[in-house]
C-alpha cells in the first residue's frame, strides 16, 4: 500500500503588511496635506512685471462688480469680520479682480485703515 504525502505548497507572500503600509502613507498624506477653501468667485489677477511672492495673509477678494468675501463673510458684513480678524498684525492680501476699476479699489482703502488694517498687500499674476 503506497500512501502518497502531498507535497508542500509554498507559501503566498504575505500581501497584509503591504496594505497597512499603503493606508499608513494614505493617512500620512491626507493629515499632512493643507486643504485650502475655495475663492468665492472668480477673479482674473492684474499681470505684474515683479516676481515678488506675497507672504500668507488673510484675503480679501473683490470682484469686477465691486463685491467682497472675507472668509465666509460676504457684502456689508465683510468691513466687520476684517476688524474682528484674528492676526490683527498681518498684512491683508487684496485679490481683487483685474476689471475692477481702481477707483472702487480707492474708495475701500480709506475704510480698512479706518478698521485699523495698516498692512495691505494686492495680489498680482505673473506676465
Amino acid at each position: 500500500m503506497e500512501f502518497h504525502t502531498p507535497r508542500r505548497r509554498r507559501a503566498a507572500e504575505p500581501i497584509v503588511p503591504m496594505i497597512n503600509v499603503v493606508f499608513l502613507l494614505l493617512i500620512f498624506f491626507l493629515m499632512s496635506a493643507r486643504i485650502a477653501p475655495p475663492a468665492p468667485f472668480d477673479v482674473i489677477l492684474p499681470e505684474s512685471g515683479a516676481d515678488d511672492r506675497a507672504a500668507p495673509a488673510d484675503t480679501l477678494y473683490m470682484d469686477a462688480e465691486g463685491r467682497l468675501a472675507f472668509n465666509d463673510a460676504r457684502g456689508d458684513a465683510v468691513l466687520s469680520a476684517l476688524t474682528a480678524r484674528a492676526l490683527p498684525g498681518t498684512p491683508l492680501q487684496i485679490r481683487a479682480d483685474a476689471r475692477l476699476e481702481a477707483r472702487a479699489l480707492a474708495r475701500l482703502l480709506p475704510e480698512l485703515a479706518a478698521r485699523g488694517i495698516e498692512r495691505v498687500e494686492i495680489v498680482t499674476g505673473a506676465k
